[in-house]
């Protein structure tokens, strides 16, 4: 196998391996009959609250509105879910500490032809998640029926930052209906 026709394989390798873990809480009313929702609209004073950027807060609507219609759901002037976002940024300072044991000749402490002995490394750097919390109201009885919260870490760029709500938005609506994982 030539050269060339293994480094794209590597990369397609590398890029599927390390895929995004998005870790998903959800919670529901028990008495809510979900099956009887089938349209959404965006709940304008809780989202005009939200405290990011509107670029930000753009990506966050359009993941939304593309997977929500995704799941059969359409967009209306008088809906029966209203959807409302909330969103959160937390620093996250990570201490990597490499330990290992070393060996080899030349001068050392104690033997003037051999060496060995324990390194202890240790390295920090800082992370900021964003959390992300999609609230599912009824609309008739203004009453929260279903809500998801997602995080992963932030990106820069802004086919990242598109990539990266999309996941977002997407892991945490495939929990829903309850009962219904896909």
């Amino acid at each position: 196998m030539k050269l060339f026709q293994l480094i794209p394989i590597t990369f397609i390798w590398i890029f599927t391996s390390c895929a995004l873990h998005i870790p998903v809480k959800t919670d529901y009313d028990t008495k809510a009959t979900f099956d009887s929702y089938t349209s959404f609209g965006f709940y304008k004073p809780g989202i005009d609250a939200v405290e990011i950027n509107d670029l930000d807060k753009k990506r966050i609507l359009r993941a939304l509105d593309q997977t929500l219609q995704q799941k059969g759901f359409t967009k209306s002037e008088t809906p029966d879910l209203l959807v409302n976002i909330k969103t959160e940024a937390e620093k996250n300072i990570n201490v990597y500490q490499n330990a290992g044991f070393g060996y080899g000749f030349g001068w050392g402490w104690y033997n003037p032809y051999w060496w060995g002995g324990f390194n202890n490394v240790a390295s920090t750097y800082q992370t900021v998640d964003g959390i992300l919390y999609i609230d599912l109201i009824d609309a008739k009885t203004k009453e929260l029926v279903w809500y998801g919260t997602g995080r992963a870490a932030l990106v820069d760029g802004p086919e990242a930052k598109e990539a990266r709500v999309q996941a977002i938005v997407s892991a945490i609506l495939a929990k829903y209906p309850p009962g219904i994982q896909k």
